[in-house]
């Protein structure tokens, strides 16, 4: 039986349509790439966002623009990308409160499957800092006072969300210690508070503290990486000293949205994963505390359960909430 005319333009139709897309693909990207960063200009994710397109755009044969899109701790932005067409035009560059926002906010203004990880960027630790001339000569002094007088040690943070609220509570759980955190608006005020001695303690980024440190303006107890760092080789981590396992990162990372052809979702991200590789990059990276990473989608998205599940179970034993 010869088949139907109408059948036999349906697959000349589906057939073109796919010809069309395979060449759409192939002359991807034939227009500039946009990486949103869901925070403030000047920031660290977007200075390091910045290093990373100016890479990137040689790499994929046209310009990569980042634009800034914050607010909500970084929800505005996903949520524009995640709404984004998937044609690998919009990208977004993500940090740590990707995995955070999901146990803070009652409904989130995109779907969870509504991003597609593409690549780790970066991993940087955070310091634990006191004023330079405090009583805490390492981490055990402070652990002691916090168990000696429950209710009186104090931690700051740049707010409930952040990531230094949620390292001094992971810290505190792990140690089952009664102390009282103070939130500010940013985390500047919080380390000047923290070098005038109002407030005990913090977790603080190694780009905004280490200079103080090596300054003596601020004396660092820890690092939360699982080894020491080499920008702070005399610092003990709180794994070594305290907490075996206890692990904290600020991370970066890229994503696009759901649906995006795997040849696009492809080329950028060897176009991420090259452009970490620069002598530039790994430089740039390392001046502000990061390791640059690079990895697969699939070690990326591996990555995110863990710090998903670490997190959402430290925001429900906290009962922390937004401010």
């Amino acid at each position: 039986m010869k088949p139907s005319f109408s059948r036999t333009r349906r697959s000349l139709v589906a057939a073109c349509a796919l010809a069309a897309a395979s060449l759409a693909h192939a002359a991807w990207p034939d227009r500039p790439v946009t990486i949103v960063v869901p925070y403030a200009p000047g920031g660290a994710a977007d200075a390091l966002a910045r290093v990373l397109a100016a890479k990137m755009g040689p790499r994929l044969g046209t310009s990569v623009i980042v634009d800034n899109r914050a607010g909500a701790s970084g929800t505005i932005g996903a949520a524009y990308v995640a709404k984004a067409q998937p044609d690998g035009y919009t990208v977004l560059y993500d940090a740590t409160p990707y995995s955070i926002n999901p146990h803070l906010f009652p409904k989130m203004p995109y779907a969870a499957n509504a991003l597609q990880p593409l690549s780790l960027v970066s991993l940087a630790p955070n310091i634990l800092i006191v004023k330079a001339d405090s009583s805490y000569k390492d981490v055990k002094d402070l652990i002691a006072k916090a168990k000696a007088q429950p209710g009186k040690v104090n931690f700051a943070s740049g707010g409930s969300g952040t990531v230094q609220r949620l390292a001094s509570e992971l810290f505190r759980q792990k140690l089952n210690l009664d102390m009282v955190h103070v939130p500010y608006k940013s985390g500047g005020p919080a380390i000047t508070d923290v070098m005038g001695g109002q407030v005990d303690f913090m977790f603080s980024t190694v780009a905004a503290s280490s200079p103080l440190v090596d300054s003596g303006k601020l004396r660092a107890l820890a690092i939360s990486s699982p080894r020491r760092s080499p920008r702070l080789p005399n610092v003990p981590t709180v794994a070594e000293t305290v907490i075996p396992g206890y692990e904290v990162y600020e991370w970066n990372g890229v994503f696009v949205p759901a649906g995006t052809p795997p040849e696009v979702a492809g080329r950028l991200q060897k176009a991420v994963a090259e452009s970490l590789q620069d002598p530039e990059v790994k430089k740039r990276f390392d001046d502000v505390g990061a390791q640059a990473v690079g990895s697969t989608p699939a070690e990326f998205a591996d990555y995110l359960k863990k710090e998903d599940a670490k997190w959402g179970e430290v925001v429900r034993k906290g009962n922390i909430k937004l401010d």
